[in-house]
């Protein structure tokens, strides 16, 4: 016969026993399955409204710094200062942007793991504990690796723009012939473009990533809303 594994509860004030079969009348006992009981506790460590939004304000925060660098400020910006001074401000705001990010996905991460034991976790709750540590990652890799290897060679390039005259125009599509001149008689010149094309490319990959991974998470944070 296939027995079922059972949690003996009793009234009589002992703790809830693990059995296939009691023997003893310790006050009165009421026999609750295991996996009942466990769709219970995983309610007991409901986290508070404070928790609550804490995290979906770190979730606002990372998400939309990352909308607005990515894809608003950086356009905007080049429009309006000289080649120069657009990689000198993206040099300074480019490393607290990606120490920000890593310090909202290590916060955002840590409360969601608190909150959901992986003994408990299906495969939704899965999804979203990759996509916090992916997003992490892509953030340290930015800003421990990448955006100082490109900022590096950005100033670089740049020294050697100066050099040539190159650099003080308004927008990149700027003395397009001078940038592609300078690129075949200078064979430093057409190394540094090459090292910087590769560690640009790896950030902005790192970057596209990280924002698909805080834009799934809060919308998975969204659906499971109860109300607007």
């Amino acid at each position: 016969m296939q027995q079922r594994i059972l949690l003996v509860v009793c009234s009589g004030g002992g703790a809830p026993l693990p059995s296939v079969w009691w023997p003893l009348n310790v006050g009165r006992c009421n026999h609750i399955p295991v996996a009942e009981t466990r769709n219970a506790m995983a309610t007991e460590g409901e986290p508070t409204d404070l928790i609550k939004v804490l995290h979906l304000l770190m979730l606002s925060f990372t998400w939309g710094m990352q909308v607005w660098v990515s894809f608003i400020g950086g356009f905007a910006l080049v429009q309006q200062v000289t080649r120069h001074t657009f990689g000198l401000v993206q040099s300074k705001l480019f490393p607290v942007y990606f120490y920000c990010l890593l310090g909202g996905n290590l916060v955002s991460l840590a409360v969601f793991a608190v909150y959901h034991p992986r003994e408990l976790l299906d495969w939704h709750d899965s999804v979203q504990m990759l996509m916090f540590f992916v997003a992490l990652i892509t953030a340290g890799l930015n800003g421990r690796w990448f955006g100082p290897a490109a900022t590096e060679v950005m100033f670089q390039m740049r020294q050697v723009e100066e050099e040539h005259g190159l650099g003080n125009q308004v927008g990149l599509s700027s003395q397009k012939d001078g940038y592609a001149k300078l690129r075949e008689q200078d064979p430093k010149y057409r190394g540094y473009r090459s090292t910087f094309g590769r560690y640009h490319a790896l950030s902005t990959v790192c970057n596209l990533i990280g924002f698909i991974c805080t834009t799934t998470n809060l919308i998975y944070t969204a659906l499971n809303l109860s109300t607007i």
